[in-house]
């Protein structure tokens, strides 16, 4: 008899995950390494929510031309009650999904997922009330980050209101600049301990020798970079050697690892070259043909 997981391993299948997780076999997985969608509409694929307004998606007239100013999403309104039920609505986008992938993963199998630092909390909890364990919050820190932060008193000038500009010269609208990005470590609990896991399973454990940072252990604040010939096909793609840490770190060859949002395949790239399986999905066909190519080009 075929085993289902035929029909998904080492492939990149198109269309919404959530009409094939249930067809994978309970206890199949080994890991779980996502870069899900942030749910802070980064584009259109990233609003996970009902809410409407008008400036979703839009530009600034000093965003235009600006690859690292594409979209002002939009913005964090306190009076806006459609906007304070966005946490909860991409909070319950996370249980559908996660519900469907806690059976898949054996008992002591890790899950890290990638996040936004104002909305990965919901996804932590909604995982939580799925079953799964926070272990960690691991700390990225990026190449580089894009700081948008008007100038108050420009924004004042704009409006005639050149005494207030006067006061308010040095202060901004806006974040610091985003220099790091959290990743959850979740796991899914065993039944026993955490050596049963490893002994009956395959993982469990941490494998710190096959990750040393200049030959010393690794923390959870990591440091990669893309590499000079790494493609860079999608707007939200994270380094090849950031995804291999994490698999490295918790699996070992042969062993399967998920992505239900593997978008330009980093995921499978990674897998390919650590020698580990890959089942992947992806909703945006043409991410799945750029994603393909980049594997393709690996042989």
């Amino acid at each position: 008899m075929q085993n289902p997981l035929d029909d998904y391993i080492d492939r990149i299948v198109t269309g919404d995950c959530l009409t094939h997780l249930a067809n994978l076999p309970p206890h199949s997985v080994h890991c779980f390494v996502s870069d899900i969608p942030y749910g802070i509409n980064l584009n259109a694929w990233d609003v996970l929510h009902q809410n409407t307004n008008s400036g979703l998606l839009g530009q600034s007239p000093a965003q235009i031309g600006k690859r690292g100013f594409q979209r002002r999403g939009k913005p964090i309104r306190g009076w806006n009650h459609a906007d304070r039920s966005i946490p909860r609505e991409y909070q319950a986008w996370c249980a559908q999904w996660g519900a469907l992938i806690y059976p898949t993963l054996m008992d002591g199998a890790s899950l890290f997922v990638f996040g936004a630092r104002r909305m990965l909390h919901r996804a932590v909890i909604a995982l939580e009330d799925c079953g799964f364990l926070l272990r960690d919050i691991l700390a990225w820190e990026k190449p580089s980050a894009h700081h948008r932060a008007q100038r108050l008193s420009v924004v004042l000038e704009r409006r005639g209101l050149l005494d207030e500009a006067e006061r308010w010269q040095g202060w901004r609208l806006g974040n610091l600049a985003p220099r790091w990005e959290p990743i959850a470590w979740l796991f899914k609990p065993y039944p026993r301990t955490v050596t049963d896991a490893v002994l009956d399973n395959g993982v469990g454990a941490v494998n710190l020798d096959a990750c040393l940072i200049d030959g010393k252990a690794p923390s959870n604040l990591v440091n990669f970079r893309f590499e000079p010939d790494e493609p860079r096909i999608h707007e939200a793609q994270k380094p090849v050697q950031l995804v291999e840490f994490l698999i490295k770190l918790t699996t070992r060859e042969g062993q399967i690892v998920l992505d239900p949002f593997i978008g330009s395949g980093t995921t499978a790239v990674a897998c390919r070259r650590l020698r580990r399986h890959y089942v992947g999905f992806e909703i945006e066909p043409g991410y799945v043909h750029l994603a393909e190519d980049r594997l393709r080009r690996l042989r």
